[in-house]
Formats: structure tokens, sequence, C-alpha cells
């Protein structure tokens, strides 16, 4: 049992102390600040900033690829709504999108997004709205052929009306399928962000029957008190 100078015990002060606690700042409302301390104190947020990461949403994919081990080398990304980066930053080395593991096949990496965003060593990464007209013909020339991999993250703004919030990445992820449908391999893989809230029961029964194996998986990344969840859908049947 630890003890201090003064001999009394120790055990948990430690532990205590390392919270960080904020102030409810003037302009800024309770739920802002609850939320900036989640964040200060989150250990897979202090673990992305360890290690280089962009986000904690890097250790989702991370442990999604983990299971299903989508991304192996040579395989084709597309990384759907890639800001700020940190699936990209997962990705390039277990595809081997820089060829830095010796024998092994060299895979491509490309991060799609509507806003800028800050380069990706060993990633590809276009401004493009994934939803225009002709957008898949022109993934599929940036990729030069087909994708194995489609995955997106992507969440629509919030509205502070959870079933809104709901209906609005449904249809994201949608569309993201739409968009996988046009331009995946056979065999490939689809990954995608949804929100559990009971509007995705269609796309859960159109994932099926154009893939072999359609799983949901919350991952340990993702917080406890959140309705977030992945669909990884395997097997493309083309």
């Amino acid at each position: 049992m630890a003890k201090g100078p003064d001999g009394k015990n120790t055990s948990g002060r430690g532990q205590r102390d390392l919270t960080v606690k904020v102030k409810t700042a003037r302009g800024r409302r309770a739920s802002s600040t609850r939320w900036l301390q989640r964040q200060l104190n989150d250990p897979y947020v202090k673990r992305a900033q360890a290690e280089g990461y962009r986000g904690r949403a890097a250790f989702k994919i991370m442990e999604l690829d983990d299971k299903f081990r989508f991304l192996v080398p040579g395989a084709r990304v597309v990384d759907l709504g890639c800001a700020p980066g940190g699936w990209l930053q997962v990705a390039v080395p277990r595809v081997n999108a820089l060829g830095e593991k010796p024998g092994k096949r060299q895979g491509f990496v490309l991060g799609i997004d509507l806003q800028e965003v800050e380069p990706v060593a060993g990633a590809e990464i276009h401004q493009l709205d994934f939803m225009d007209e002709g957008a898949d013909e022109q993934v599929k020339a940036w990729l030069g052929g087909r994708a194995d991999v489609v995955m997106s993250d992507m969440a629509a703004s919030s509205s502070g009306h959870k079933q809104t919030d709901h209906l609005r990445i449904i249809a994201l992820c949608e569309a993201a399928a739409g968009l996988a449908f046009d331009v995946l391999e056979e065999g490939g893989t689809f990954v995608s962000k949804v929100l559990a809230g009971g509007a995705e029961g269609e796309l859960q029964k159109l994932l099926k029957q154009r893939f072999t194996k359609v799983a949901n998986v919350k991952p340990p990344a993702s917080r406890a008190d959140s309705s977030e969840k992945f669909v990884v859908a395997t097997g493309f049947r083309g």
C-alpha cells in the first residue's frame, strides 16, 4: 500500500488528482462544459495525442479492422468524409500504401471530403461531394480501377433532435452505400457509422442483398453512452 512522507495512505489519491475539472465559463452552456471535461479526461483522446493520431476515431477503425481484417496489404481503400484524417493514418500502413513492407503488395488509400484536409503521407486526398453526379466515375479514375474497401465515419451536423439526427446519418450512410455499390470490387467491404434508432432497417435489408455477411458492431473506442455503432458488410456480390 502506497504511503506519503507523512505515513498516510495515498492509494487512489493520485488517480483523483489526475481528473481534469472544467469550470463553466461565461457564455458556455453547461452541456458544453460537460462535453469538454469528458473530452479532456477521455483515455482514447489522450492516447490519440500521445501516438500522433488526429482524433480518437482512429482507434475505432483499428478495432474494426482487427476484428474483420479488411485493411490488408494491397487493398485499395476509399475513405468518405475523411476529415480530419485519422482513418487515413490507420489505413496507410495497414494496406502498405507507402510500400514499406518488403514482399507485401502495395495498397492505395484515397480520402474524399467536402473540405480541405491536411495531407497524410501515403494517402491521396481530394475535395469532392461524393453525392454529385459522376462522383463514382471520378473516384474510380483516381483509384485506377475499383475499390476493395469503402469506409465512412461521416455524421451530419447535430440538430439537437435525436430522431432528426438519426435520419440524417442514415441518409448519409445510404448514400455512401450507393457509391460503394458502384465502385467496389466483387468480394469488397463496406464499413459505415450509423446511429441506432429504428430507421436503419431498410439499409440493413439492402446491404444483406448485396453482401454475403453484414455485422453490426460497437467497437470499444465508441463511447458507452453513444448510440453510435458501425455496420461492416463483407463479401460484396458485385
